[in-house]
């Protein structure tokens, strides 16, 4: 049986902002390889997020409005868990262990209690890019599309708001996304790094990070109004 063409080469719908950055990077080499590798993985295996969702982050957060990016590892591997935005599940799905930390985080930091839910949306809708360094996941194998291209798109992601806007904090939560920080100007942006809130290494330094209150005083020393992290019921 003759192999599978690969699909043809095509930009998903994201705001203008997004694809005047990104082009070239949409029609490379590498990204055909990513669509390829998809392609086969989606006849063996279920994928996360849904295809629709792959890059929801960006549809949510246009490169012009971003004021924080929160870096995490890849999406939650779990049915019916990713939808695109990092550490986000939607309304009616069980927030993971991981965004149960970040809750107890952000109460213990900001005196925000904890949300019934686990969707992030509207911090996506506020300015806060919430970005995975690998966008897709094999269903119950965490890192398994690791090293396929994701993670020199997101690397381009990086540095293109880096170098194009000023003034942003990047959160980088974890070892895949401390690997960002070469890109990021610290004359120009605020990083704030943290083991990642898994509860296998939040005891070792997310707990106390302050990342919220650190990102808030930033802006406020920039005259700039602080982010509202608080989430509808």
């Amino acid at each position: 049986m003759a192999p599978t063409p690969p699909p043809e080469p095509r930009r998903p719908q994201l705001p203008d902002s997004w694809l005047s950055a990104l082009r070239d990077e949409f029609e490379a080499p590498y990204m055909a390889e990513l669509r390829q590798f998809l392609v086969e993985e989606k006849r063996v295996a279920e994928v996360y997020p849904p295809g629709p969702e792959i890059f929801a982050a960006f549809a949510h957060t246009p490169m012009d409005a971003v004021r924080v990016v929160v870096l995490g590892q890849d999406p939650y591997h779990g049915p019916g868990q990713a939808h695109g935005l990092s550490f986000s599940v939607r309304r009616g799905v069980r927030p993971p262990p991981s965004l149960v930390n970040i809750y107890k985080e952000l109460q213990s930091d900001l005196g925000i209690p904890p949300a019934a839910h686990g969707d992030l949306t509207a911090w996506a809708d506020r300015g806060v890019l919430l970005l995975n360094a690998t966008l897709t996941v094999r269903a119950r194998t965490p890192n398994s599309h690791r090293n396929h291209g994701w993670e020199r798109f997101t690397d381009r992601v990086v540095e293109r708001l880096a170098a194009q806007r000023e003034g942003l904090a990047f959160v980088l939560w974890g070892a895949s996304a401390a690997q960002k920080a070469a890109a990021i100007d610290l004359d120009r942006h605020l990083v704030v790094r943290s083991p990642h809130p898994s509860p296998y290494s939040a005891a070792s330094g997310f707990f106390g990070s302050r990342p919220f209150s650190r990102i808030n005083a930033w802006f406020e020393k920039r005259g700039e109004p602080p982010v509202d992290w608080r989430l509808p019921a």
